[in-house]
């Protein structure tokens, strides 16, 4: 059996603690804390990821979203052909926005609409 000590701390580290722990006990988060501080290689159960598996997973959601707007612009356009030029660009102009919300990074791709 492991040996138990008590640590003390002020009550805003305790706070912060449960803020952030999500389902993890303080024990359990702290020890976390600490081997990512340090770098330790703990064998991994596969509960948390790197921050390299974050970053790519956000990335692959971003092109998953990228290729769903596509999709559903393409789909849309080619089915209404008699679409009134107003809506189109004010449609347009609502993904220019969202376009610059969505900056690409260095080496992402970009979806563009094209209109026939």
């Amino acid at each position: 059996m492991l040996e138990k000590r008590m640590l003390i701390v002020p009550s805003e580290t305790v706070n912060k603690i449960d803020e952030n722990r999500g389902d993890m006990g303080q024990a359990e988060f702290i020890d976390f804390l600490i081997d990512s501080h340090f770098k330790k290689e703990k064998p991994s159960d596969g509960r948390y990821v790197s921050r390299e598996q974050f970053q790519a997973f956000e990335q692959g959601m971003k092109d998953l979203f990228r290729s769903f707007l596509d999709f559903f612009l393409s789909f849309g356009l080619e089915m209404d052909q008699n679409s009134p030029t107003a809506e189109f660009e004010e449609f347009n102009h609502k993904l220019q926005g969202l376009e610059e919300k969505l900056e690409p990074e260095q080496g992402e791709r970009i979806a563009k609409i094209k209109w026939k």
